[in-house]
């Protein structure tokens, strides 16, 4: 499978830039949804991100990113 190198903007991913799987028209999902496991007595959870344009695409070479959507994190299971 295609990968493509995608870079995170906000959360805890920021800064990061990641291989996405890529669909056949060569575009990463629209959303990515990164599983955070249980740490001790603190539940698990899931950290949402949502495909955006990248403004820098002509300088980076990167036409997408993920943001950050803090609104949709919650723990995991409910």
């Amino acid at each position: 499978m295609r990968s493509e190198d995608v870079e995170f903007v906000g959360g805890p991913l920021d800064g990061r830039v990641l291989p996405v799987p890529v669909g056949p028209l060569g575009n990463p999902p629209r959303r990515y949804d990164v599983p955070v496991p249980p740490d001790g007595d603190e539940p698990g959870y899931t950290l949402h991100y949502r495909r955006a344009a990248d403004p820098r695409a002509r300088r980076s070479r990167r036409l997408w990113r993920y943001e950050f959507q803090p609104e949709t994190t919650d723990p995991a299971g409910k």
